[in-house]
């Protein structure tokens, strides 16, 4: 064996040149080194890249369940989503949101069609409904765990295909995969951790869902019947399927002719669109009492009284306080009508099996150029109307419910009545007074008339329908009614329920541009 030298290799290797290439052929480059040990957060964040679009293209591509609940053919899928919920999509009637949880993952839920041949079944077997809510309970529940078995499967396909186009290493393609795994993981813990099982009794419509708001049934059986999810999702796909089977035989819903349907308008300022909506809110929702808390009119002038002629067929009572824009001229002229009910001076009056008292508005300040009297008087005409309550109650005939047009009138009824409608404003609130009254303010059920053109975005028109016990008297819940402004065409409605909360130091707006704001 011949020994070389590693002084003589070493020569050796430094004269060897690299052998040209031939004509006709390319050089490859030499790759490029790894990013260095300077810079690990941008290969953190270039792994991070690959996880989160792989996880999405896989639950895109192969994270869909399709299965049926009861009667219906469903969907179910996990979508990316900043504030989380579930949402439930019914082609064509529209879709419901619920605020169901808070996580990165959105709960999709779509209906494709009606199964014929289990609709028929129905059909022919009416006594079967009775058992609906059991079987879609457990479809259901079958459904999201084969869903939550599939997700996983996906986002890991998903973020391991992507590592390994990326990376070109198994390694790195495999840890991509556990990545998304870890995440979807975190992602349910965090929907677990915030899951609001009632979020169904409070959902909101779009499309024409929002016509039908009986597809969750009435207050009473809300408030007496719904305890735990599933029964409330069973309940609730239910009557989606009989108002999806419209032309079948099924039993429709009918509501509960013991609960007392009051529609709350205010502010409506002279637009007369206003009536045809608050019509057809009275057929839709069987109302028995409406109650404009005021400013119906816009300059008070005996030349608008004929705006109000509509409500003489309206075919309901029509409960009245008189608002800043509205004056003595429009008070008498609505005195006149039979089917009317002005509220002034706390003097209580029982309309629809309900008992009603009210103040009007001290201030008639239907321009900018009259100086007004500010919450002061407000407060004055407030602390009357709370004393003409407390004397109800002395003669053993408690008021139900009290109107003013302000809030700073309503909140001096504090105490005195379980219930204070209001308006003024011009945007929806709620709020639990220090002593117990609820206060509730209604947005303008006319678009803030023609300062709806002032702004950039037009204002909503807002109503309520207030949902009341016949025995008790008592608030149930309320159904808060949206429709788009000017030119728009959309329409939400969010249930709620007449439950405690926390009293605050003013209402919750519900985000009404500023072009919304009243005049004085």
């Amino acid at each position: 064996m011949v020994r070389v030298p590693v002084a003589a290799l070493r020569t050796l290797t430094n004269h060897v040149r690299p052998r040209p290439a031939r004509r006709g052929t390319r050089t490859l480059p030499a790759p490029r080194p790894a990013a260095g040990p300077g810079r690990p957060w941008l290969s953190a964040l270039g792994l991070t890249a690959v996880v989160l679009f792989g996880a999405w293209l896989g639950l895109l591509v192969v994270g869909n369940v399709r299965t049926p609940v009861g009667p219906m053919n469903t969907t179910m899928a996990l979508r990316p989503s900043l504030s989380g919920g579930t949402k439930i999509n019914i082609s064509p009637l529209g879709a419901l949101t619920l605020d169901s949880h808070v996580a990165p993952v959105r709960l999709d839920v779509n209906v494709d069609q009606l199964d014929p041949l289990r609709s028929q079944a129905l059909v022919d077997h009416p006594e079967r409904i009775s058992g609906l809510q059991q079987e879609v309970a457990q479809d259901v529940e079958h459904g999201t765990l084969d869903l939550a078995v599939r997700s996983c499967a996906a986002v890991v396909a998903g973020a391991t295909a992507l590592g390994l186009a990326v990376y070109r290493r198994p390694r790195r393609a495999l840890a991509a995969g556990g990545l998304a795994l870890a995440l979807l993981a975190a992602s349910g813990a965090s929907a677990y951790a915030t899951w609001n099982p009632r979020s169904v009794l409070e959902p909101k419509y779009s499309g024409l869902l929002s016509s039908a708001p009986s597809v969750v049934g009435n207050a009473r059986n809300i408030v007496s019947e719904f305890d735990v999810y599933q029964k409330e999702l069973a309940r609730l796909v239910t009557n989606v399927t009989k108002l999806y089977d419209v032309t079948s035989t099924l039993p429709a819903y009918q509501p509960d002719p013991s609960t007392i349907r009051v529609l709350h308008v205010s502010d409506i300022h002279l637009n007369p669109a206003s009536w045809k909506i608050i019509a057809s809110l009275v057929e839709q929702y069987d109302v028995n009492v409406i109650v404009d808390s005021g400013d119906t009119m816009d300059h008070g002038i005996a030349a608008e009284n004929g705006f109000l002629d509509p409500i003489r067929d309206l075919g309901v009572p029509y409960v009245w306080v008189r608002g800043n824009h509205d004056s003595r001229i429009t008070q008498r002229y609505l005195e006149r009508m039979k089917n009317v009910h002005v509220l002034d001076d706390g003097h209580a009056q029982t309309v629809a099996g309900l008992r009603f008292a009210g103040i009007g508005d001290p201030q008639f300040t239907p321009d900018r150029a009259v100086v007004p009297g500010g919450d002061a008087a407000e407060q004055l005409a407030g602390d009357r109307l709370a004393g003409a309550l407390h004397d109800e109650k002395a003669r053993h005939t408690p008021v139900d419910v009290a109107v003013a047009h302000e809030p700073a009138a309503a909140r001096e009824t504090d105490g005195e009545v379980p219930l204070v409608l209001c308006g003024h404003l011009h945007h929806e609130g709620d709020e639990i007074l220090p002593y117990g009254t609820r206060l509730r303010m209604e947005g303008s059920t006319g678009g803030s008339g023609l300062r709806a053109v002032e702004g950039r975005y037009p204002a909503p028109i807002e109503a309520s329908i207030l949902y009341f016990d016949r025995g008790s008297r008592r608030l149930q819940a309320w159904d808060a009614i949206r429709l788009g402004g000017l030119g728009e065409t959309t329409a939400e409605v969010s249930r709620h329920l007449a439950t405690p909360v926390k009293p605050g130091p003013a209402p919750s707006s519900s985000g009404t541009p500023a072009s919304s704001a009243p005049s004085p």
